[in-house]
């Protein structure tokens, strides 16, 4: 097989990238956004998490995002997403990996996400990397805000 040719590079992801980072989002299906992924919000949640979501840039071009957090604990990652045409060349691989490595560096050596149970490309590419299909545990969530979209 031959080697890809990686010609994109990682950064740490800043409020400035937001715009950019937005429409990804936007262009992704399998991806819900909500008041949570606001301007503002995606602010505080790097500011609160320094150094753990990266963008990926191709001649200026922002192509990935992942978004990481941490409650101290455990890792959680929110959002990977790589521009459609983008895919297949190691950038959503990339991306998870330098989010799972910065985890590392501050002693955080599990992470969880979730995916939509219908997001199967989603699913086999974790799988494909070693994620572990958790079916024993069930999701649940409070919405203490009163908005139906946060």
């Amino acid at each position: 097989s031959k080697e890809l040719a990686i010609s994109f590079h990682l950064y740490p992801m800043t409020p400035a990238d937001y715009p950019e980072v937005m429409t990804l989002w936007q262009r992704s299906s399998g991806l819900t956004l909500r008041e949570a992924d606001s301007q503002t919000a995606i602010a505080a949640y790097l500011a609160r998490n320094p150094g753990l979501s990266f963008v990926a840039r191709e001649q200026g071009a922002l192509l990935g995002a992942i978004l990481v957090g941490t409650d101290g604990r455990r890792g959680y990652l929110q959002h990977l997403t790589v521009a459609e045409a983008a895919r297949g060349r190691g950038m959503g691989k990339a991306l998870l990996a330098a989010a799972i490595d910065a985890l590392q560096k501050i002693g955080i050596g599990k992470t969880h996400l979730m995916v939509h149970a219908d997001n199967d490309s989603a699913m086999a590419f974790y799988r494909h990397l070693g994620w572990e299909d958790r079916q024993a545990i069930r999701l649940f969530s409070f919405n203490a805000s009163g908005h139906e979209n946060c």
